[in-house]
C-alpha cells in the first residue's frame, strides 16, 4: 500500500505541472489582434508628409504612409506597453508610448518637425551596422543626391563644392577632365598625398591622377570617371577618429560614396538629357598699344615703330559646347531588387579642339537568397576618352598658353599661303598658340571596371556579418604626337605612347554584436579585418625625328623609354565597442593594427587607437524644463584618434635603388643618389576635436560647431647627407607638423508654408596649417615648383620663399639711380624670405533655396580667403622682351619707365597676388511639371549656370588654379593653366 500511494503522489505531482505548464503556456501565447492607424504631418505647416516609416519598435511590424500621410498595419501583440517610431529623411525621429490594451484599434496622429542638423539620419561608418549620427562623437557631413545633380557638375568632386564643412575643393585646370583637389582639414603629409580615401559601395577606388603625357595643371584625376547621377549620397567623415576604424589609409578624411538602389514595385524610369555651354569668363589684360620698340633691350633707346598688336587669347580659347543624357530604371520584389542605368557625356573645353567623353553603364542587384542572408553585387563599366591641348609650361617647353606667355604679340599668329606658322616666341624656343591647338594632337582614353561582391548574414538575433570583395581596375592609355616642322622646340617632329595598367582589391569582413544590457544600456561590439593591394605597370616611350606623317614613336628617334612596376599590400584589424544610455548618451572606443609593406618589417605593423563620447542634453527632462522652448536639439560631443600615414613611400622607396648602366660596353648598376632605409616607420597622426549640434526653434534653426587639433609626428622628409657618404639625402621620419581649426554650419528654415519655402546654409571653415619641425631647422624646396613653394620650420607647408623688394623706412618700393626697383636682402643677408602663402585662411559657403509651388530657384556662392597665388603669367607677359602684357603696353605710352616690367621679373615678391575670392558658384532654376503627358509622372525643365561671376582682384584669368596639378605642398601656381569656364546649362528630366 505504501508503495502505491507513493506512485500516485508521483502520478498526481506530474499532472499538476503538466497543467500548470500549459495553462502557462495559453497565457503567455494569448495575443491580440490590433490595428494601428493615424496620420503624419508637418509641425511648421500641418501638410501631410508621404513615405514616412511607422513602426513598433522591437518588433518586425510596421507601415508606410500614404500620399495623404496616412499609415495603418496590424500586428499580433501580447497586452501591455510598447513604443510607436516614426521616422523619414529630414525629419527628428519621433518615439511615442502607447498601451496596447482591450481596445483593438489604436489611433495616433504624429507631428514631426524638420531635422536640419540631421542627427537622426543614418550613417555607415566603417562597417555595415548603420548608426544614427547622435551617436557619433565626429564629426560627419552628407550630401544627397538632390545637390550633386542639376548644377552645371560633370565630376563628383567636382559637385561637392561649396556643400559640406572642412572640405576644400579646388578646382586645378578648367580643363573638361581637368584634376581637383580636396583637403580636408589641411595637408597631414609632405611627400605624400593628403587627398581622401575614396571608397564606393564599400568598394576601396583609385583616384590617382597620372601624368602620362605633359598637360601641366590639366592632368585627370579618375574621380572623373564616376557619374554623379549615379550617386545616391555622400559621407564625408573628417579627422583621425574615423581613421581608426578605415584604417591609416583614411587619415586624411574618407569620402564615403554610395549609388542608388532597387526599390521594390513596378519598374520606375528616369531620363535626363543637359546640352551646355562653356565659355571663357573674362580675358587678361592685354598689350594693345600699336607701337613697338625700335631696340627692345636697350632702356635709353626710346624710339618706337608702328606695329599691329595681336590678342592671342582669341585664337586658342573658344566657346564649348557639351550634351549630357542619362537613363536609369529601378525595381524589384520582395526578394530582388535592381537598378540598371546608362550614360554618355560629350563635354568641350574653352580651349580649342580639347573635350572630354564619357560612357558609362551602371548596375546594383540585391537578392535575399534566405531570410537570414542578402547578396549585393555591383558592376561599373567607364569608357572616357580625351581630346588634349598641352598647356603647362612646368616640364615641357610646348604647349598653346605656354606659347602664349612667351610669344610678342605684334607678330600674326596665322599660317601663310603655304600652310607655315610663324614662330611668334623670339627669344626662346616656345610654340605658336594657333598652331598648337590646330595641329598638335594630345589625347588620352581609360577604360575601368569598378564591381563588387558583398554578403549580410543576420546569423542570430543579435549577431550579424558582412563581407565585401571590391575590385577597380582601369587601364589609361595617352598619346601625344608633335608634326614635323613647327614652331616648338621640338621642330623636328615628337611622339609619346604611354599606358598604365592599375589594379587594386579590398577584402573586408566585420562582425557585430548588438544586445540590450539592461533596459537603458544597449550594447555594439564591431570587429572586423581588411586586406588590400593594389599594383600597376607603366610603360612610356618618346621619340623625336618623325618621318613625315608618321605619328608612332617607335618610328623616330627614340629619347627616352622606361618601364615601371608596383605592387603593395596593406592590411588591418580592429575591434569596436560602444555603449548607450538611454537613447542619449553614447560612448565608442577601438583599438586598430594597420601594416602595409612600404615599410620597415619591425616598423610596418602600428597600433592605433580612438575613443568618442556623444551626449544629446537635449534629451533630459531638466534641459527639456529650462531651455526647451528655445533649444529643441542640443548635443555635444568629442573624440580622440590616432591614425598612420601610409601615402608617402612608393612600394620600394625604403630600398636604395639602383639604376642600370654601361661601362665599356658590360652592364653596371649604379645607386641613386637616394640612400634608402630599412627601418623607415609610418608617419603617426594624432587628432583631438570638440564640439555640438544645436536646433533652435522647433528645429527652424541650426547650427554645428567642431574644434579640432591635429598633430603629425614622425613626418617623413628628405634629409640631406653629407657627400662622403656617397649619397644627397635619405628619407627620414625627422619632421612634425599641425594643423588647428574650427568648422561652423548653420541651417535655417525662415518660411515654411503650403506654397512657399526658403531654406538657407552657411558653412564656414578656418585651418591654420604650421611645419612645426625639420630636421636641423632646416628647409627645403618642394619640387615641381621652380623652387619657390617651401618646406620651411614653422611656416605653413608650401609658402613661398623668394626674393623681395628692397623697400624705403616708409615701406615704399626703393628705387635705384636710374628709377627701377631692385631686390632687398635680410638682416642675415639673404636675399629670400617667405612672401605668401597658397593655403587660404578661411573658405565657406552661403546657399539659398527658394520654391514656389512647383517652381525652385537654388543659388549658392562659395568663397575663399586669405590665399595667395604666384602669378607665372604675368612674370613673362610684363617682361619687355616678350612683351604680351598690359604693363608693356603703359611702358610704350610712356606711363612707367621701359624694362620696368624686366627689372620686376627677378624680384617674385611682385607676382604674389592676393587670390581670395567669392563666386556664384551655381545657379539654378527649375520648374516641375506633373504628369505633362500620358505614362509621364513628372517633367523638370531647369536652366542652370555654373562659375558665373568671380569677385577677386587676380590679375590672371582665375584664382582657382594650380598647374601643379594635384600636388599636395605645391600649391597657388599659376602658369599655364587652364581657367575654369562660365557654363550654362538647360536640362530636362523626365521620370515615368
Amino acid at each position: 500500500m505504501k508503495k502505491r500511494s507513493v506512485e500516485k503522489n508521483k502520478w498526481a505531482s506530474r499532472s499538476l505541472l503538466f497543467w500548470a505548464l500549459l495553462c502557462g503556456s495559453l497565457a503567455f501565447g494569448q495575443t491580440t489582434q490590433y490595428s494601428f492607424s493615424g496620420n503624419v504631418t508637418d509641425s511648421n505647416d500641418g501638410a501631410p508628409i508621404p513615405g514616412v516609416s511607422v513602426y513598433l519598435e522591437s518588433t518586425t511590424t510596421g507601415g508606410v504612409t500614404d500620399f495623404d500621410g496616412n499609415y495603418v498595419f496590424q500586428s499580433s501583440l501580447a497586452p501591455g506597453s510598447y513604443t510607436l517610431i516614426a521616422s523619414y529623411l529630414g525629419y527628428a525621429t519621433k518615439r511615442i508610448e502607447i498601451n496596447a490594451g482591450t481596445a483593438t484599434d489604436i489611433v495616433t496622429d504624429i507631428s514631426l518637425s524638420e531635422d536640419l542638423l540631421s542627427l537622426d539620419e543614418v550613417v555607415v561608418t566603417g562597417n555595415t551596422v548603420g548608426v544614427n549620427k547622435r551617436t557619433l562623437g565626429n564629426a560627419i557631413s552628407s550630401v544627397n543626391a538632390d545637390d550633386l545633380v542639376d548644377n552645371g557638375a560633370t565630376a563628383v568632386d567636382q559637385a561637392i563644392s561649396g556643400k559640406t564643412t572642412g572640405a576644400l575643393v579646388q578646382q586645378n585646370s578648367g580643363d573638361p577632365a581637368g584634376g581637383i583637389s580636396i583637403r580636408l582639414r589641411g595637408p597631414s603629409t609632405v611627400l605624400g598625398s593628403s587627398d581622401p580615401l575614396y571608397i564606393v559601395d564599400g568598394i576601396i577606388i583609385s583616384n590617382s591622377s597620372n601624368q602620362l603625357i605633359d598637360l601641366g595643371g590639366n592632368a585627370q584625376n579618375r574621380l572623373a570617371d564616376l557619374n554623379p547621377n549615379d550617386v545616391e549620397r555622400i559621407e564625408i567623415i573628417k579627422g583621425a577618429a574615423a581613421a581608426a576604424i578605415y584604417g591609416s589609409r583614411a587619415s586624411n578624411g574618407v569620402v564615403q560614396i554610395f549609388t542608388k538602389k532597387g526599390k521594390s514595385g513596378e519598374p520606375k524610369f528616369s531620363f535626363s538629357t543637359n546640352m551646355r555651354i562653356n565659355e571663357l569668363r573674362k580675358k587678361i589684360d592685354y598689350n594693345t598699344v600699336p607701337l613697338a620698340w625700335e631696340d627692345p633691350f636697350d632702356r635709353t633707346n626710346l624710339a618706337t615703330i608702328p606695329a599691329t598688336r595681336y590678342d592671342l587669347q582669341d585664337v586658342f580659347f573658344g566657346s564649348g559646347f557639351g550634351i549630357e543624357n542619362y537613363l536609369s530604371v529601378n525595381g524589384g520584389n520582395e526578394k530582388t531588387s535592381y537598378f540598371l542605368s546608362a550614360s554618355h557625356l560629350d563635354n568641350e573645353g574653352i580651349i580649342e579642339n580639347t573635350d572630354f567623353r564619357r560612357v558609362g553603364f551602371k548596375a546594383n542587384l540585391t537578392q535575399k537568397a534566405f531570410d537570414w542572408l542578402t547578396i549585393n553585387a555591383g558592376l561599373n563599366y567607364v569608357r572616357s576618352t580625351s581630346s588634349d591641348v598641352p598647356n603647362g609650361g612646368i616640364n615641357s617647353a610646348y604647349g598653346a598658353i605656354t606659347g602664349f606667355v612667351f610669344s610678342e604679340n605684334s607678330i600674326s599668329p596665322y599660317p601663310n599661303e603655304s600652310g607655315v606658322y610663324p614662330v611668334t616666341s623670339l627669344l626662346v624656343p616656345r610654340t605658336n598658340p594657333l598652331e598648337a591647338v590646330n595641329r598638335f594632337d594630345f589625347g588620352q582614353k581609360v577604360n575601368r571596371i569598378i564591381t563588387s561582391v558583398g554578403l549580410d548574414a543576420k546569423i542570430t538575433e543579435n549577431l550579424t556579418a558582412n563581407y565585401t570583395l571590391g575590385l577597380d581596375y582601369f587601364n589609361q592609355s595617352a598619346m601625344a604626337f608633335i608634326p614635323i616642322n613647327n614652331t616648338s622646340p621640338n621642330g623636328n617632329g615628337f611622339a609619346r605612347r604611354s599606358d598604365i595598367n592599375n589594379f587594386q582589391y579590398n577584402s573586408d569582413l566585420n562582425l557585430t554584436y548588438k544586445a540590450d544590457i539592461n533596459d537603458a544600456i544597449t550594447s555594439t561590439t564591431t570587429l572586423g579585418g581588411s586586406w588590400q593591394y593594389e599594383e600597376f605597370d607603366r610603360v612610356g616611350i618618346n621619340a623625336d625625328g618623325l618621318p613625315p606623317i608618321v605619328e608612332t614613336a617607335e618610328s623616330g628617334s627614340i629619347l627616352a623609354q622606361g618601364e615601371s612596376r608596383s605592387q603593395i599590400s596593406y592590411w588591418g584589424s580592429f575591434v569596436q565597442q560602444s555603449f548607450g544610455f538611454m537613447n542619449k548618451l553614447y560612448i565608442n572606443g577601438a583599438v586598430r593594427v594597420d601594416g602595409a609593406s612600404t615599410f620597415g618589417k619591425d616598423q610596418r605593423n602600428q597600433v592605433y587607437a580612438k575613443a568618442s563620447l556623444s551626449y544629446v542634453l537635449s534629451e533630459e527632462d531638466f534641459w527639456q524644463d529650462t531651455f526647451g522652448d528655445v533649444f529643441s536639439t542640443f548635443k555635444v560631443r568629442g573624440s580622440w584618434g590616432q591614425a598612420g600615414n601610409l601615402t608617402a613611400l612608393s612600394a620600394f622607396q625604403r630600398f636604395t635603388l639602383y639604376n642600370p648602366s654601361a661601362i665599356n660596353g658590360s652592364p653596371s648598376l649604379i645607386p641613386s643618389t637616394q640612400q634608402g632605409d630599412l627601418e623607415i616607420a609610418p608617419e603617426r597622426q594624432e587628432e583631438i576635436e570638440f564640439g555640438f549640434d544645436a536646433g533652435f526653434f522647433n528645429n527652424r534653426l541650426a547650427l554645428e560647431f567642431t574644434y579640432y587639433k591635429q598633430d603629425v609626428s614622425d613626418l617623413l622628409l628628405p634629409r640631406e647627407l653629407s657627400p662622403s657618404t656617397g649619397f644627397a639625402s635619405r628619407i627620414e621620419n625627422v619632421g612634425n607638423l599641425e594643423n588647428t581649426g574650427l568648422e561652423l554650419l548653420v541651417k535655417g528654415s525662415p518660411i515654411r508654408s503650403d506654397n512657399f519655402s526658403w531654406d538657407i546654409t552657411s558653412t564656414y571653415s578656418k585651418n591654420e596649417n604650421v611645419v612645426t619641425s625639420v630636421a636641423g631647422g632646416g628647409q627645403f624646396a618642394l619640387a615641381g615648383s621652380f623652387s619657390t613653394n617651401y618646406v620651411i620650420e614653422g611656416e605653413p607647408l608650401g609658402v613661398f620663399y623668394r626674393q623681395f623688394y628692397a623697400r624705403d623706412p616708409d615701406g615704399s618700393i626703393s628705387l635705384d639711380e636710374n628709377g627701377y626697383p631692385f631686390t632687398g636682402t635680410t638682416e642675415d643677408g639673404s636675399t629670400s624670405k617667405v612672401i605668401g602663402d597658397p593655403n587660404p585662411e578661411w573658405f565657406g559657403s552661403l546657399i539659398n533655396e527658394f520654391s514656389y509651388k512647383d517652381l525652385s530657384l537654388r543659388v549658392q556662392f562659395d568663397a575663399v580667403q586669405g590665399y595667395d597665388v604666384f602669378n607665372w603669367n604675368r612674370r613673362l607677359l610684363d617682361n619687355v622682351i616678350f612683351g604680351g602684357g598690359s604693363n608693356v603696353g603703359e611702358e610704350l605710352l610712356g606711363n612707367r619707365p621701359k624694362a620696368y616690367g624686366g627689372a620686376q621679373a627677378g624680384i617674385f615678391e611682385e607676382f604674389v597676388e592676393d587670390g581670395s575670392f567669392v563666386k556664384l558658384r551655381e545657379l539654378a532654376l527649375s520648374y516641375n511639371i506633373k504628369e505633362p503627358f500620358k505614362a509621364v509622372d513628372n517633367l523638370k525643365i531647369s536652366l542652370i549656370g555654373r562659375n558665373l561671376f568671380s569677385w577677386d582682384d587676380y590679375s590672371g584669368w582665375d584664382p582657382e588654379i594650380n598647374a601643379a596639378g594635384q600636388s599636395n605642398g605645391v600649391r597657388g601656381f599659376d602658369f599655364a593653366g587652364v581657367p575654369i569656364p562660365r557654363t550654362y546649362q538647360l536640362g530636362l528630366n523626365f521620370n515615368f
